[in-house]
This record gives C-alpha cells, structure tokens and sequence, in this order.
C-alpha cells in the first residue's frame, strides 16, 4: 500500500497521459471555469473531457459531506492531539484509512485534512486541530494519515501552508519569520509530508509570511514546494483566502474556493486575454487539477490511483483504540489506577453527562451517537456502584439546544409555502453555501422554523433565547417569549453576531421528564449581505440556574461517601474553536473550586481532563490522578471506562508541554501589532524555549504513565540509527513510546539544549525484554544554513539519549561526527 501512497505504481504513465489529453480538448473558458471551483465544495464537471465533478470535504476527525446534517452522521474520531498523543504513526494510518471508507460513503474524493500548524503558544485557539509543538512528531503521525487516507483513493490537502498558527486576525496577520525557524519548524511537516507520503493536495493559509500574502507566495509555492520538494498535486486556496487573479495564479495556487465567484473564472480568462497572464500558467493550475480528478477516479480514460479499496474498517472500534491510545495519564500516585475491583465510584461535572468530543468550527461533525463518560463507566460498572452528580458546569451561558430537544428545521418562501424541511442535531442552524434541505434554494428561502419538542430532565426555570440577525419569534410551552429583530450594531463583526454571545429571551418553569412543544420562527435580513450565501442562527438555552455552591456541596457528599471519586473537567465552545485564539488557560466557572473541594473530602480523587488542548491544573498536586483525555471522539465514555478499570492501559504521550500557568510559557503572543506578529522567538518553541528559559513546566513533552514500569537496559548509537534494550519490570504488558533525543555536546551555531531526533515503540509482556532499532534521520543533525540558504550537516560530538519523556532520560552515549 506504501505505493500507491508515493503514486510509482505503474498506472501513472496512463494517468498523466490521460491529464494531457483532457488538457488539450479545454478551451481557456472552460479551463478557467474549472479552477474558480463550482459551489461550496465541488469543482464543475466538464462532461466533454470526460472529468467528473470533484467534491471536497472538511475533517480532521470525521468526513462531514457536502452537507452538514445530522440526516448523513459522521464517525467522530479523537481530536488530532489525541491521535499526535498516541505517538504511532500506523494507528494515524489505519484512522486515515477509515476516513477514506467514510469519504467514500458520502462521495466525497477529497479531504480537506491534515492540520499541520505547530502549538507555538499555548493560546493558540484551533490547537486541538493540529499535532503538536514538535515538527518531526507532526510530520511523522500526519504522514501516516495521509498515507491512509489515500490508502483508500481519496485524496488530502495538508494544512494551511504555512505559519497558520493561531487565529487571531488570521485573514490579514503578516507572520514575520526568519528563514531558519521556517525551515526547520513551520515548513518542516509539510516537507516530510510530501517526501514520504506523496499528498494529492495543499491548502494555502490566508495569512502573509514575510509580507506576502500565501496564496500568493511564489518562493514558497512554486520554487520550495513544487520546486525543491517536487510536490505535483493541486494547491487550492482556504475558503475565501484568493483575494488577487494575477498574483494568485502566478504565486501557483491552482483553484480559488469557493465557487462560483472567485478571482478566477471569467476574471482569470479575461487576464489572460489582456496579456496580464500566460495562459501557460492556467494550463499548469488545470494539469494539477486533472491530475488530483484522475488519480481519485474522477477523469475517464485514467486509471484510478486506488482500484479496490482496502478492507472495511469497524469505525466505533477503531475511535474507541485510538481515544484510549491517545489519554495520557500525567499523575497517578499510589497505583491509584486503575481501579481496583468492587470500588465505589462518585462521579461529578457537568462534561461527564453532556461530553465534549471535538472542537469547535470546520472540524465539527455529526456522529450518530456519543458515548459520555457517565454512559462508560455505568456499562463498565457494577450496578450501584456509581453515582452522579454535576458538580459544576463550565458554561453559565446559553448554548445551542441539545439534549431533550428532537428538532426540526422548516423552511418556507414569501408567500408562506413550505420549500422543505430537515432535522437538526441541536438547534444551531449552519447551511453554508448548497448546504441547504433538499428543494431549497438561497433565493427562494424567506424563513426557517425550528419545531420540536423538549423533554426536560430538571424542573425549573429554563432560560430560551436566541443567537444571530434578523426577525425571530420564540415560542415554548405555548409562550411566545420573543417577537422581535437582532440587529448588527455599528461596531458589531457579523461573525459574532452569529457565533458570539447568545441573547437571553425569557424562562419558563418546566417539570422534569413532562415534554414541550417549542418553535422559533426566524425571518432572513435579505438586506445584509453574508460574506457567504450562508444561513446562520441558533435557537438556544440554558436549564435550570441552581446555587454553585450547592452543586459543589452535593459532588462532595457523594464523593465523601464513595471509595474513589472521578471528577471531569472541560472547556466549552466558547473558549477552545476556530475563529479565536484563548485569553487564558484558566477552566471556565467553578470548576477548579469542584475539583478541590472533592479532593479534599476523598483523597482517591481521579481528574479526567476534557480539553484538546493545554489548561490550567492548580490542584494538581493535590489529587491521586490526572488523566488527559483531549476530545476524545465518539467513543470517549467507552475507552474512559477501558482505562479507568484497567481494561486497557493509557497509551498517551504529550505531544505539547502543559505549563504551570500561562505566564510561565515562554512563548505566548498570538495578537499582531500594526498588522505584523514576528516569530522573534526563532528556533525555540515548545520544550526548545523551555530549556533555554530553564524552566520546568507541569508536564513536560513526552511524558505520559502507563500501567506497568520500564527499565532502559542498553543503547548503541551510530550516525543512521539507535538501538535500545528495555525491560518491562511490571506486573502486566504494556507499550512503552521510546524516544530519541539529540543534544550537541558544543554549539558552534545556536540550536537548542535538544530536539526529539526520532522515536519508537516497543510491546512486551510482565517481565519481558525487547530491542527496538530506531532510525535517526540526517536531517536531524542539520540546520538551515540562511548564508548559503541550504541544508548543512553541523558536526561535532552529541549526546543521543534514549528517554521516557524530554524531561526523563533513561541512557545516552555520545556519538562524534
């Protein structure tokens, strides 16, 4: 499969006989046609040449479809941290493999995965979507998604090429990086990528680097990507990211989405006829398009890159290995975990009942199912073993309708007419682009009602409310609660009208378990002009508001009373999504307040931390275990319940260092001064500006605790690879993640204390010793000679140490070169 995976099969010859002979039947409408894209997520067929249309899709973690319903439900896998926290290339191959079935399902022929962005600041707001702070680590779990993925003959783009790492002012921010960081960090996944796994697609970020903006970035698109590293699949823009037809054609982005009014099309045609542009140049873009259609099977006369899929793959099987594979367990003092046989289990947060199993934004998907940890551990436990309470909630805001709603979404013209209709997995109404129920149109659309029921599961007030523009009439239980008009204030941006706060708009008592009928009308503005052809709004709510005190008081009783007590912690939409870098690291409302009161009344206090990304821990020392559980997908509450019985063991490690707090991380700015956020930091991100600050953060890279204990035996070392020895000297088998370290011994240049050089993992039974031989690659005695602007072997003596974390070495020799 590996072959296929590097496009060498022996087909290719046909299949760019195939691109050459379209190319040539294409009149230079028709080419430019082709690149401006056709709709949200398609490219237009061109029936004359035989070419299909090719449709995309967003991931990481799921396939979403052109639609995003839950009529057409996803498998929801564990956050990209998670997948990076398994440290195994293979798992991230098979995880890319059963994308490639779902895509298939849903006729969807490519990805718009993997991210690839490092976690230069711990703020960063879409982390949870990328791998890690460590270049090679990302590159080497991507590669094998992307080696999956296309496994299955369907195509990815890797992302956002380059320097997409943080949110903040994204659109415009011009990254300001030297060449050496830029080589070495931010280009350096995307390089090993297109070395070693052949991706049929980039995605260019929308931000400049270096004062240009990406999408029209000739070095580093046509002289480094396509020029040094021989990359020969499509570039297509992010959504929206082509702002110029002659600068982005010339600075080799292949197709501006989404379609049909981009700066390509008519707009490129027109160019080239004015002499502004070769039409050379289109014929290049086109050739690349027709290269990504034939190899996904989309252009006749070529034969398809994959001819027979692989074997199907379980999807809930698979998302609950890699969920448990992923957890790190960062704390677990006195054999705490697992637990052992018979314990009692108080179970507390408002995340245990209503998980958190992905990220906010484009990443979203729909599964048909989730499993939450209060759903796991009643299955694994023994009846009345375990007891619930909320403890704390980590939202006081409204949030789009969920649980206890079954929803609907009408949808009517002027005249009152139903057009059609559709179900909603909540109330967050997102149609973007042809996204809409079938036989509705944007032009004919004039109102959606949301329609329904509530079945509450607590009595009180419940507060209703709405999110986003326009005309809204809300009505529950009979009581119309609102009928009036949201507004876009003078200094309002139209995304936080959408996505931002939601307006409270009155409450009603309900009773437990009796339901409720509930409607919002909602009138479209037709007079505000979307920067898409989207329709955007929530229907929203918020239960009963009970004394935070109480709750905690009540998680205490139930812990005091329980052998072990197992709090979750999380974040919320609000604080970890695309379209916003983090303020803080704090967890959002009492919930560090839960956590040390629970600890203090039962000293087998177990945190489950449900974030995707670094927080916060100041009771950390305080409690017996701290589990990491990132967004764990759909299967969480499942592999939770695995890992906390001893099922399974905990197969993480970090992927990022976990600070004390914020203001001990070395590197943090995200916002831009002037328009400019400059990478002054250089080479030192992640654990590199950690030991050159000399400082210890909570928990460092690489570190993670299993179930059973390791000794580090033996290591040779030569210039191509490591060999190490180790024992497992626990009670039961386990996996250890042996990682490669190199430190120079004397600097002639300034490179950082040490940097993960390569890594592997052994398996082995109680009392067991294996051998594991780790390549190391030579890139990892080089660096990026900014004089000669090329790669140089740096000589010396080194340190290469084999260690269970960056922060816990087990053996070194030194190796001279």
């Amino acid at each position: 499969m590996a072959d296929i995976a590097r496009d060498d099969s022996p087909d290719e010859g046909l299949r760019e006989a195939a691109v050459e002979a379209a190319l040539g039947k294409l009149d230079l409408d028709a080419k430019t046609r082709l690149l401006a894209g056709q709709d949200m997520w398609s490219l237009p067929a061109l029936p004359e040449i035989g070419l299909a249309s090719v449709v995309m899709s967003d991931g990481p973690i799921g396939v979403r479809g052109v639609r995003w319903t839950a009529d057409d439900p996803s498998v929801a896998l564990p956050s990209p941290t998670a997948l990076a926290a398994a440290w195994d290339p293979a798992l991230a191959r098979r995880a890319g493999r059963l994308l490639a079935q779902e895509a298939r399902r849903k006729g969807v022929h490519v990805l718009l995965a993997p991210t690839v962005n490092l976690h230069r600041s711990p703020l960063g707001g879409r982390h949870f979507e990328a791998y890690s702070e460590d270049p090679y680590l990302t590159g080497a779990v991507a590669t094998g998604y992307v080696q999956g993925v296309q496994e299955g003959g369907v195509g990815t783009t890797v992302k956002h090429f380059v320097a997409n790492d943080a949110e903040t002012d994204r659109f415009t921010v011009d990254n300001r990086i030297a060449p050496r960081p830029l080589r070495e960090l931010y280009l350096a996944p995307f390089e090993a990528i297109v070395t070693n796994a052949h991706p049929w697609g980039i995605m260019t970020a929308y931000n400049r680097v270096n004062g240009t903006t990406m999408t029209e970035h000739h070095h580093l698109v046509n002289e480094v990507l396509r020029g040094e590293w021989g990359f020969d699949g499509y570039n297509v823009s992010d959504w929206m990211a082509a702002r110029s037809t002659v600068g982005d054609i010339e600075g080799g982005l292949d197709v501006a989405m989404p379609g049909p009014d981009t700066v390509y099309g008519e707009a490129l045609a027109a160019a080239v006829r004015a002499g502004e542009v070769a039409e050379s140049a289109v014929d290049a873009a086109v050739r690349n398009v027709l290269r990504l259609a034939a190899r996904v099977g989309a252009l006749e006369g070529a034969p398809p890159a994959v001819a027979e899929p692989p074997a199907a793959i379980d999807g809930d099987a698979l998302a609950r290995e890699i969920a448990r594979r992923g957890f790190v367990l960062v704390r677990n003092e006195n054999g705490t975990l697992p637990l052992a046989a018979g314990r009692t289990v108080a179970l507390s947060g408002a995340a245990a009942r209503d998980a958190r199993v992905l990220g906010g934004g484009s990443a979203q998907v729909f599964p048909d199912h989730v499993v939450s940890p209060l759903d796991g551990l009643t299955a694994a436990l023994a009846e009345g073993a375990l007891t619930y309470a909320i403890g704390a909630d980590p939202s006081e805001e409204l949030a789009p309708a969920d649980q206890g709603f079954t929803l609907r979404a009408r949808c009517r013209d002027a005249a009152g007419e139903i057009l059609g209709e559709g179900s909603l997995p909540s109330g967050q109404v997102q149609w973007i682009g042809d996204d809409l129920p079938a036989g509705v149109t944007h032009e004919t659309l004039a109102s959606i009602e949301v329609v329904g029921t509530f079945t509450p599961r607590e009595t009180g007030a419940h507060a209703f409310g709405t999110r986003g523009l326009g005309a809204y009439t809300l009505t529950v239980a009979g009581r119309t609660l609102f009928d009036g008009v949201q507004e876009l204030g003078p200094e309002t941006d139209p995304f936080e009208a959408f996505f931002g706060s939601p307006v409270e708009r009155g409450r009603v008592e309900l009773t437990a378990g009796e339901t409720v009928e509930v409607s919002l009308l909602h009138t479209l503005d037709k007079e505000f002009a979307a920067p898409l052809p989207a329709v955007m709004f929530s229907f929203v709510h918020l239960g009963p508001r009970r004394d935070p005190d109480e709750l905690i008081a009540e998680a205490v009783e139930a812990a005091r009373a329980a052998d072990t007590a197992v709090v979750v912690v999380a974040t919320t939409e609000r604080v970890e999504s695309e379209g916003f870098d983090r303020t803080g690291l704090a967890l959002p409302g009492r919930q560090d307040d839960l956590v040390r009161a629970v600890a203090a009344a039962n000293p087998n206090t177990i945190v489950v931390v449900n974030a995707g990304s670094p927080v916060e821990l100041p009771w950390r020392e305080d409690v017996a275990a701290v589990l990491l559980s990132w967004f764990p997908g759909q299967e969480g509450g499942a592999a939770l319940a695995d890992v906390l019985t001893g099922a399974e063991e905990p197969g993480g490690r970090l992927p990022t260092t976990w600070p004390v707090a914020l203001a001990d991380a070395p590197v943090t700015e995200v916002a831009p001064t002037a328009g400019e956020l400059s990478y002054e930091e250089g080479v030192f991100i992640g654990y590199r500006a950690w030991d050159k600050a000399g400082a210890a953060p909570a928990y460092a890279f690489g570190h993670g605790l299993g179930y059973t204990t390791w000794s580090y035996d033996s290591l040779e070392a030569t210039p191509d690879a490591a060999r190490v020895r180790i024992t497992n000297t626990g009670a039961r088998p386990g996996r250890e993640v042996v990682q490669i370290y190199l430190a120079p011994t004397a600097d002639s240049v300034e490179r950082p204390a040490r940097w993960l050089a390569a890594f592997g993992s052994v398996e082995a039974g109680a009392g067991e010793s294996v051998e594991v031989e780790i390549p190391l690659p030579r890139r990892a005695f080089e660096i990026w000679d900014e004089e000669r602007g090329g790669w140089a072997f740096v000589p010396g003596e080194y340190r290469v140490v084999a260690a269970h974390s960056v922060a816990d070495e087990r053996l070194a020799v030194t190796l001279g070169l």
